[in-house]
């Protein structure tokens, strides 16, 4: 069964913390950390970065919908160039051009106003931080412009050390390799992580690896693509997961 859940659904949310733990045959659930992806989980920035992509794509030639780019969200800058190539010209690029054209996309959406952050967002952050729960920041993104913010804009949240970008991984989402590093740098388990995206690759990413995994939509991609890339739950707002999560933490 597949619900969108809201503030007044927490029966509903402990029906899904039993499927999740009873799919993977963990014996409990036991939340000791937070793995939170950046990019329209945090920040309000997927509506920039659509439009840098596909202004980039445009000038190289490429056929692309700005729709398109936020299916993409949570793959690595050097993985997105890489499908675009691929279709456009039936080849991989070579490392230059993958540094050169990265380089171009992170200028034109540095040309963009300032984003703001994702509303209920700065919520979400404090109430784990009340709660003790570990928070590691898990991102596809290298663009130094949005990592520096977050220190401002989610003060205590994010540790120095607490952060896995596009520079720390091999493979990038939908691999659950991101997860799995960011749950080595918590010191937990899967059955000890949630993992807390809003697109269905981020959602895929968190799911293979065994975190009970939180979708929200805070963009335009609809919930059954949260749903198909395997989202234990789907929250219509970040508002709404804040409401939810002592639901979900408390969970026995």
């Amino acid at each position: 069964m597949t619900t969108d859940f809201t503030s007044e659904s927490p029966a509903a949310v402990a029906d899904a913390v039993n499927r999740y733990a009873g799919r993977h045959g963990y014996g409990r659930f036991d939340p000791k950390a937070a793995l939170i992806d950046m990019d329209g989980t945090l920040l309000d920035s997927m509506k920039w970065h659509t439009l840098a992509w596909l202004r980039l794509a445009t000038e190289l030639g490429i056929e692309a919908t700005r729709e398109e780019f936020y299916l993409y969200e949570g793959m690595t800058g050097a993985a997105t160039i890489g499908l675009l190539f691929r279709r456009a010209f039936n080849r991989e690029p070579t490392q230059a051009e993958v540094s050169e054209l990265y380089s171009r996309k992170t200028s034109y959406f540095n040309e963009l106003p300032r984003v703001g952050i994702v509303p209920g967002a700065d919520e979400l952050t404090a109430l784990l931080i009340v709660r003790g729960i570990t928070r590691v920041l898990v991102t596809g993104s290298g663009q130094i412009s949005n990592l520096q913010r977050l220190n401002e804009d989610f003060p205590g949240a994010f540790a120095d050390n607490m952060r896995i970008t596009a520079r720390d991984v091999t493979h990038g989402k939908p691999h659950p390799e991101p997860y799995l590093k960011a749950m080595q740098k918590a010191g937990v388990e899967p059955w000890q992580s949630i993992v807390i995206e809003n697109a269905p690759r981020g959602v895929e990413a968190g799911a293979s690896s065994g975190a009970f995994t939180v979708a929200v939509t805070t963009g335009p991609i609809p919930c059954g693509e949260m749903w198909r890339a395997g989202a234990d739950v789907v929250f219509p707002s970040m508002h709404a997961l804040v409401a939810s999560m002592p639901a979900i933490l408390e969970w026995k």
